[in-house]
């Protein structure tokens, strides 16, 4: 009964998501609905401060709406924005905080070059999972978000527990080579 229940929750989550098709844009007021919290969540956790990320989600969306009439996919094209606009405060933060504290001794933590590399791994890895189909990202976000065991996700998506091994194993595959061809070959970018 409750697997019943889980099922239908996850249907009702992923018909609530939006789903853009290049022939058919939805308006920006949805997009907006549907993406902003993750976007922010997405843009904390490169940032890590909550005043900042929300800029950094205000701006993309800003870009957007700019651009709007040149963009056939706005959901990745934010995720993409999000990640740029990240990755440009990291560097400057980092340029300021080395000018301000250069007579500090550097630590492990301070290393910006080891820090801007991680952030832009995750970012990366973040786009290309947000480009997948729908039913991958949902077994990525099940295992790796929800943190469920392969039997429950089998539970949850009507597989078998070999069926979601194996479909996970490639998909992670799949996601390692295209980092590998971004030029990302280890977890510190």
């Amino acid at each position: 009964m409750q697997a019943k229940v889980q099922h239908k929750l996850m249907k009702l989550r992923s018909k609530s998501r939006l789903r853009v098709k290049a022939s058919e844009k939805s308006r920006i007021e949805d997009i907006f609905e549907a993406e902003e919290t993750p976007l922010l969540r997405y843009a904390y956790g490169m940032v890590m401060r909550r005043e900042v990320a929300e800029e950094i989600v205000q701006d993309a969306f800003l870009k957007l709406h700019k651009h709007w009439k040149d963009i056939d996919q706005p959901r990745a094209w934010l995720y993409r924005a999000t990640r740029n606009l990240s990755l440009n405060y990291l560097r400057k933060y980092q340029r300021e905080s080395l000018t301000e504290d250069s007579d500090m001794e550097p630590t492990a933590h301070d290393l910006p070059d080891v820090e801007l590399g991680r952030m832009e791994a995750i970012g990366t890895l973040r786009i290309l999972i947000e480009e997948l189909p729908t039913a991958d990202r949902e077994l990525i976000r099940l295992k790796y978000d929800d943190e469920l065991s392969y039997g429950r996700i089998g539970e949850a998506l009507e597989l078998s527990t070999g069926n979601v091994g194996y479909k996970l194993h490639h998909l992670l595959k799949h996601l390692s080579e295209a980092l590998q061809k971004a030029g990302i070959s280890s977890p510190r970018g």
